[in-house]
């Protein structure tokens, strides 16, 4: 049976779609989380209803492009609306910093130096809020998983691509959650 909605079979067990996210996030995700949902239910979704609507008067919807495209555009912003309301709805939010500042916990920025010398800081956030260029990474990533816990100048040993790299803790920080 072939249709537009059917797509390969995947192994739940193996399909990394189905592996359970952490549900927590920081004040300043959560803002960021809640005004998209917002800015796509009060500005996006009207606006592509409206031009969808100007696109089906006219005329002929199968050979009309805008029609087409628009249309698509809205499924797929309602679809986005739907998953952020369902996540917001999930997730906790950290608005308190640790009792122990001095070990590595959610919303950390840790600093790390590798076996050649060179230093990296990393904040630790939610799986919703990861930023590869800032190097915000997720609580579930390995690294991660591997700092939780450690405190200033542990070694942590992490699997990674290349084989297995030891970094030291050379600084641990937190961000008021006011901030």
């Amino acid at each position: 049976m072939q249709g537009r909605n059917m797509t390969r079979w995947r192994d739940p067990k193996t399909d990394p779609r189905q592996e359970k996210k952490s549900n927590v996030i920081t004040p300043q995700g959560h803002a960021k989380m809640k005004g998209l949902a917002d800015h796509l239910r009060r500005v996006r979704r009207p606006e592509l209803s409206r031009k969808t609507g100007e696109a089906a008067a006219m005329g002929d919807r199968s050979e009309n492009a805008d029609y087409t495209y628009n249309k698509k555009a809205l499924n797929q912003t309602i679809a986005k609306i739907a998953y952020l309301e369902k996540r917001l709805d999930e997730l906790t939010v950290v608005d308190r910093l640790p009792a122990d500042t001095n070990r590595v916990y959610f919303a950390a920025f840790v600093t790390l130096e590798d076996e050649q010398g060179e230093e990296m800081e990393i904040r630790i956030v939610g799986p919703d809020e990861t930023d590869n260029p800032r190097r915000w990474i997720s609580v579930d990533a390995p690294l991660a998983q591997a700092l939780l816990g450690k405190g200033l100048d542990d070694e942590v040993r992490v699997a990674a691509p290349g084989g297995e790299t030891t970094y030291i803790i050379t600084a641990i920080r937190y961000q008021s959650p006011e901030a």
